[in-house]
């Protein structure tokens, strides 16, 4: 079982790019179309870039034209807590992971219904993608069975 843990804000200062510290520490958010992830298509699991924590899968991406990677739903609605937002004049719904408390994006009731109707939409600056065939030797074998199943 692999242990994922918080760290603290001069590691993740070491740790992440400056724009992975902006948005998982300080909520900002990373352009369209112009970020790590959002054309990303290839089978695999998308984690917690703080923490390691295994996030939103693969199969649970969908195209949404947002130009941030959209989810239909978390692997488990335990590893992500929401947050009412009214930053910029909106009320929005904050998503943040649970155990490393990174800004991850927001979660949104325009998904396609197919999928359960929900669109989370984050920021690939508070990601790591990791492909299917890295995934057993970076610690997350548990979750392939999880994922094939999925596809």
């Amino acid at each position: 079982m692999k242990i994922y843990d918080k760290k603290s804000k001069d590691e993740l200062k070491m740790k992440l790019s400056a724009l992975q510290f902006e948005v998982t520490q300080n909520n900002a958010t990373e352009p369209p179309f112009r970020n790590e992830y959002h054309d990303e298509s290839r089978e695999g699991i998308y984690v917690d870039i703080t923490t390691g924590e295994p996030l939103f899968l693969s199969s649970e991406k969908f195209e949404s034209g947002c130009g941030w990677p959209s989810f239909a739903k978390p692997i488990d609605t335990s590893v992500i807590r929401q947050i009412t937002d009214t930053s910029h004049g909106m009320v929005r719904t904050e998503v943040r992971s649970k155990l490393g408390d990174a800004h991850l994006g927001h979660v949104f009731p325009d998904g396609p219904t197919d999928m359960g109707g929900l669109r989370y939409c984050i920021n690939s600056a508070s990601l790591r993608f990791i492909p299917k065939e890295r995934m057993e030797q970076e610690g997350y074998v548990d979750y392939l069975a999880i994922l094939e199943k999925k596809s």
